[in-house]
């Protein structure tokens, strides 16, 4: 990877995909100021970026229940794991009560995006948004609901949330971020959100071309995502390729593969290889206390019962194959699967088998 050009005092590296990387051991010049912060959702991630960003700005998190609000407004974010310390962000259920907001962070599941947004139409309206979601789709849901300029990321970074006041920090890897194709906001603008998130202690990488990163995890979620909540299998050295014909990691491999080739037709160049992305995320999660093992957010929902991300995630990377005419035979069968999966919360349990014995 070769050094780019310097913009200010901002360090840019420019990757073979055509994206750019910040180096955090430098600091931009004059950056657009973001004193006031508005994380959307409180799950692992969103409870995440607002316990980091509380010890640097002014945060608010934006509940669905009150009961969550007041939790937090009470006894602060705890962060324990890769990280320990607590900090004390606003919060409401109520998003008529939110201030004006500099920038706003949208990290619920995908699949909450639209009722995410439409609680903000009309207020915050000179903020900046970013999306953190998996898959592809989640920017235009955004520009339904509002006119603001869109910054487009991928985190990488994961957490158990124990409680509403407590997140364990499992994996301390980058967010990816940059402006989106529907609303860009500034350069200026951009690059100041990846400054914010280095100074809150996360690890950022500020991007020109968002597309190549967008692709990478969207083949590594429609993969990793959908292998583990078919199988309940963690994310773990299951998803690794060994000798044994028969072992797992070669559907992953082969998943990974194909997924590659719908990116090559529809002409994105990868930032980086999902399959590699795949073995390190095992690979960083060891930890002293014994094998990383993981559970994917899609297996998280499936344990749960509830509706998964899988239309914005294996749903998008098999009709962008159709599009481009590429063989998508394993990922639709695995789509195929998960809509079975999910058709299945809707009975319930089923009746207990009763054992028959066969006289031979």
């Amino acid at each position: 990877m070769a050094a780019g050009p310097v913009v200010g005092s901002l360090t840019v590296v420019v990757s073979p995909a055509g994206g750019t990387r910040s180096d955090p051991s430098r600091r931009a010049l004059e950056r657009a100021p973001l004193a006031t912060i508005c994380v959307v959702g409180g799950g692992a991630i969103g409870s995440l970026f607002a316990a980091h960003l509380a010890r640097v700005a002014e945060v608010w998190v934006l509940t669905r229940r009150e009961r969550h609000a007041e939790a937090l407004r009470a006894d602060g974010l705890r962060v324990s794991g890769k990280a320990e310390f607590l900090t004390y962000p606003h919060a409401t259920a109520d998003a008529a009560a939110l201030p004006p907001c500099d920038l706003v962070i949208v990290a619920t599941k995908a699949t909450e995006v639209e009722e995410a947004v439409a609680r903000l139409s009309g207020l915050v309206p000179d903020a900046c948004v970013m999306t953190t979601q998996n898959g592809l789709g989640a920017d235009q849901i955004v520009r339904r609901f509002g006119s603001w300029s869109v910054i487009s990321a991928v985190t990488f970074m994961s957490g158990s949330r124990h409680s509403d006041t407590h997140v364990e920090y499992e994996l301390d890897t980058s967010t990816w971020l940059g402006p989106s194709v529907e609303a860009p906001p500034a350069g200026e603008r951009v690059a100041a959100v990846g400054e914010l998130l280095l100074s809150a202690g996360l690890k950022a990488e500020v991007m020109s071309d968002m597309r190549p990163a967008l692709w990478s995890k969207l083949i590594f979620n429609a993969t990793v995502n959908v292998v583990a909540a078919l199988t309940q299998l963690p994310h773990d050295t299951h998803f690794r390729e060994t000798e044994r014909l028969y072992d797992l990691g070669h559907l992953v491999r082969q998943l990974v593969e194909e997924g590659k080739r719908v990116a090559d037709a529809a002409g994105v160049p990868l930032f980086e290889d999902p399959w590699e992305m795949n073995l390190h995320a095992i690979r960083r999660g060891v930890t002293g206390e014994g094998a990383y093992r993981h559970l994917p957010s899609m297996l998280q929902d499936v344990l749960a019962a509830r509706p998964t991300e899988v239309d914005f995630i294996t749903g998008q990377l098999v009709a962008a194959g159709l599009d481009h005419g590429v063989d998508v035979t394993l990922h639709l069968a695995l789509y195929r699967l998960m809509k079975g999966r999910e058709a299945s919360f809707d009975l319930g349990a089923l009746p207990q088998t009763t054992r028959v014995t066969v006289d031979s």
